[in-house]
């Protein structure tokens, strides 16, 4: 008997998944634990995984098509069973529901998406591609997650092979890895259903094509549109996009914050890694041995022994109760491509400096690359975001719920300030915390700033 798959919930929070890449085509046979296709969460690019043994009879939905979660995609039977018309009723059926939320809106950005304008390099006497080609398109660019301004050396009019529609028939993860390689896929053979690239095709281009090549004819920046061409581009939300709206609409609606800021000495945390960074090189014996310690590693230290000695900030609005933590997990903000990503590291008070910066490394590469496990981006008791690096005086953050707060880390600069009487320079740092005032108040937050400040002006505090 045949076997429905359907979009399962690969994280907590989600609620629809973006079909990536078949890994399995039709016909082929499966079993079970075998990954059947790439799906886009909210937070990462996880595997879909066969529940059931036997062969894939069809594919109910197209690479990067957007499923709800329960919804089938997929049907797994024995040879010469019939899979396709339940499956075509039930792709309909979603097609219709959508996310469950927003169905009309849904349909008329789907026929947007499958016909879209005429592409500006496309010369104007080649056909319309058919519908499946055209959602093939228009998926390529809610997969990088970025509104393409600048044409890229796929888009300029070249001799190359083409399909029958005058498009190159390639995966969404292909023409992304492509993109990134610089590879040419007009020149790449494909072994998918008719002749379609997938992402092993590139393997192989990649060790014999070199990089990106500049063109013959240099591409304008900013290329002039005819008067008919749209002039703007609408891209879909890709998954984690929606996720960072949804959560910050309901952070900012409801929760009643409030932000304190304060301004530290940094002096002694100057030294103090500058001591650990010579330590490191003396006894690391090979390079790349030894983890660097950031100056964010240290915050994220000192953050969390300051979130021990004041509990009641390391605690989660729950809507009839508060749960206040007595474990310690800092989530740290990473900006991705398409948003941003907090990874957890977790009893981050009980782990060395050393061992917090390798995990921080490790966690924000792996972000990234979109592949982190859900548990690795959940259940994190406070948050810290760090934009110094990127030369931001102060902010405020946006809490992410249910946490209680979050702290917001500006840049470290030298100012003239008084010392003992004399006016000398010195490196300080702004941080601001945003307080949820249904659990901290203003003084609590206070003396948990207070606390942090002066950890970070004592750095020894943070070894005893």
């Amino acid at each position: 008997m045949a076997t429905k798959v359907v979009m399962e919930a690969l994280s907590p929070t989600m609620e629809e998944g973006r079909l990536v890449e078949w890994k399995k085509q039709e016909g082929e046979t499966v079993a079970v634990g075998d990954v059947l296709a790439e799906v886009e969460t909210d937070k990462a690019v996880m595997e879909l995984v066969a529940r059931a043994g036997g062969t894939l009879l069809k594919h109910i939905v197209e690479a990067g098509a957007t499923v709800p979660v329960a919804e089938p995609v997929a049907v797994i039977g024995e040879p010469g069973e019939d899979g396709g018309a339940d499956g075509k009723r039930d792709s309909g059926a979603a097609e219709k529901r959508g996310s469950g939320k927003a169905a009309q809106p849904r349909a008329r950005r789907e026929s947007q998406e499958t016909q879209p304008a005429p592409s500006r390099n496309q010369p104007t006497s080649m056909p319309p591609a058919p519908p499946a080609h055209a959602a093939d398109e228009s998926t390529d660019e809610s997969t990088t997650g970025i509104a393409r301004t600048e044409p890229t050396q796929r888009d300029a009019p070249t001799s190359r092979p083409r399909a029958e529609s005058g498009r190159i028939k390639a995966s969404p993860l292909a023409r992304r890895i492509a993109a990134e390689r610089g590879l040419d896929l007009g020149s790449v053979a494909g072994s998918g259903p008719e002749g379609r690239i997938v992402a092993r095709d590139l393997e192989s281009a990649a060790a014999r094509a070199p990089a990106l090549e500049t063109p013959a004819t240099p591409l304008p920046r900013r290329p002039s549109l005819p008067a008919a061409e749209s002039p703007y581009t609408d891209v879909p939300l890709s998954q984690i996009r929606k996720t960072i709206a949804r959560r910050l609409t309901q952070s900012l609606g409801p929760i009643p914050t409030f932000y304190l800021t304060t301004e530290v000495d940094m002096e002694r945390v100057w030294e103090a890694r500058e001591a650990l960074r010579a330590a490191g090189q003396r006894g690391s014996g090979a390079a790349g041995q030894e983890p660097s310690v950031s100056f964010n590693d240290i915050i994220l230290k000192a953050t969390a022994m300051a979130l021990r000695q004041h509990p009641a900030c390391n605690a989660w609005w729950q809507d009839d109760h508060i749960r206040y933590w007595n474990e310690v997990h800092v989530s740290m903000a990473v900006a991705i491509e398409e948003g941003l990503i907090t990874p957890v590291i977790r009893h981050t008070d009980q782990k060395t400096l050393r061992e917090i910066a390798a995990e921080s490394q490790d966690l924000a590469t792996r972000a990234r690359e979109r592949r982190l496990k859900p548990e690795e981006y959940t259940g994190g008791t406070f948050s810290v975001s760090n934009l110094g690096m990127l030369d931001i005086d102060e902010f405020t953050a946006v809490i992410n719920p249910p946490e209680a707060g979050i702290l917001a880390v500006g840049r470290m600069t030298q100012k003239p300030v008084a010392v003992d009487g004399e006016i000398v320079l010195r490196r300080r740092l702004r941080l601001t915390m945003s307080c949820d005032h249904r659990i901290i108040d203003g003084a609590t937050g206070a003396q948990f700033l207070k606390t942090l400040k002066g950890m970070l002006e004592n750095p020894l505090a943070l070894v005893w």
